[in-house]
Parts: structure tokens; C-alpha cells; sequence
């Protein structure tokens, strides 16, 4: 081969390298306006018969033997699910929307993973902003004074009296946040149940209930100090 030739095949490697490496690069020849990667945005599927089965089945936790739901007999709507982010707030919030009986934690990339919930008498009583300050597993119930009075036969398991051992019958369940506002005690609380039927309810007690089997998802999903929003009235999307 020729030195022209060479020289012409050598110019045009190079030209075809240059360009290859052009294609690669992030910034335009003015160095602004640089291309944003976009989020990713996690799927958004329903749940097959056997993810619902494996969602809701029994579950061996912290020595408690969680009893299967029949998930068949809920509304499908109620449901452990992604959906896309209705609440208008940032990733890692937990949005309580009491009038629909949804829990939302929001995720990154316009989801949020939804819960059905049941509402007892507390749940209805406070809304607002708060964190959640304290996370408990298997937690002691201790009633307040106000329903021991209320409820006299409470009394054994009352705050001075150590509360009632964690357990299935329990009425806080396998796991409870605890919710502060400007550093005090709302009262309020997020907990299980074993009660499947009072899901997407108002009931007669407690605050926010979930099914024991979707409050430990939630509470690895949440960590302490995350910010809490709880609405008392329809969520706008």
C-alpha cells in the first residue's frame, strides 16, 4: 500500500474514532445544556394470583405466627400496590389519605406504593404534619387513661402495668409507627391488625390499620424521622 493510501486510511480511523467518541459524550460544544437522565420509573403491573398468594400468606415473624389473609374477600383496591403518585409530595413522604382509606409512601420516579387502611376513632381525630418519631416491632399496647376509663376492664393492661404482651391478639399488631408533632406525642398511630375485614372501614377503635403482613412492607419501607402528611379530608390529586 502507498503512503497516500496509508495516510489516507490512518485520517480516516481516526475521524471514525473521533466521531464514535463524540456519540458517547454528555455535553454539547458549548459545554451548556447538557442532556438530564430522566428518572426511572418502577413498573406499575397488577399483581399475578401467586404474588397476591405470597403477598398475603402466612408468615412466620419474631416467633408470631401470622394466620394467611383471604385476600379474595377484599376489595382489590385495597390491595399492597404501585401506583402513580397522586399526593403532590416528594419521595420519601407518608401520606395518609383518611377519607379514601389509602396510606401512600412515595417513591422516586412519580410512584407511591398504596395501602388500604382501616380507621378507627383516633384516626379521625388528628391531621397535619408530623415524622415518625418511633418504630416499634411486635409492640406492647398500653391504653390511655382516657379509654381505660371508658373501658375499666383495660386496666391490667394499662401504662403502670406494663401493657399488653406483644402477640398476634395484640391490637397494634406485628408492628407500629409512632407519630410526633413539634417533638410531642400525637397519639397517633400506624399498626397492624389481624383484623382483614375492617380494612377500607371506619371502625370502632385505634388509629391507622393495615394487615400485619402489609405494616412490616411498610416498616421497611419507612424509616424513623420520615415525614408524615395525614389528610382529613379527599386527597386532590
Amino acid at each position: 500500500m502507498s503512503a497516500a493510501s496509508l495516510t489516507s486510511r490512518r485520517t480516516f480511523i481516526l475521524t471514525a474514532a473521533a466521531a464514535a467518541l463524540a456519540g458517547c459524550t454528555t455535553t454539547t460544544p458549548s459545554g451548556k445544556d447538557a442532556p438530564i437522565p430522566q428518572t426511572l420509573r418502577r413498573p406499575i403491573e397488577p399483581a399475578t394470583t401467586a404474588e397476591l398468594d405470597a403477598m398475603y400468606g402466612a408468615v412466620e415473624d419474631g416467633g408470631h405466627s401470622i394466620l394467611a389473609v383471604p385476600y379474595q374477600q377484599i376489595d382489590p383496591k385495597f390491595y399492597r400496590q404501585r401506583v402513580e403518585n397522586p399526593t403532590g409530595e416528594p419521595a420519601g413522604t407518608v401520606v395518609v389519605d383518611t377519607p379514601s382509606r389509602f396510606l401512600y409512601v412515595v417513591e422516586p420516579g412519580g410512584t407511591a406504593m398504596r395501602y388500604g387502611v382501616g380507621i378507627g376513632r383516633d384516626g379521625f381525630s388528628w391531621q397535619g404534619e408530623g415524622i415518625i418519631h418511633w418504630r416499634q416491632h411486635w409492640p406492647r399496647w398500653k391504653p390511655p387513661n382516657e379509654m381505660i376509663a371508658r373501658q375499666p376492664e383495660l386496666e391490667k393492661y394499662s401504662i403502670a402495668n406494663g401493657g399488653m404482651e406483644p402477640g398476634v391478639k395484640n391490637p397494634l399488631g406485628a408492628r407500629a409507627l409512632y407519630i410526633f408533632q413539634n417533638g410531642r406525642d400525637t397519639l397517633y398511630r400506624l399498626h397492624g391488625t389481624r383484623e382483614w375485614k375492617s380494612i377500607g372501614k371506619a371502625v370502632s377503635a385505634g388509629c391507622v390499620r393495615l394487615m400485619n403482613q402489609d405494616v412490616i412492607d411498610l416498616y421497611k419501607r419507612v424509616p424513623y424521622h420520615a415525614r408524615i402528611v395525614v389528610h382529613q379530608e379527599p386527597l386532590q390529586a
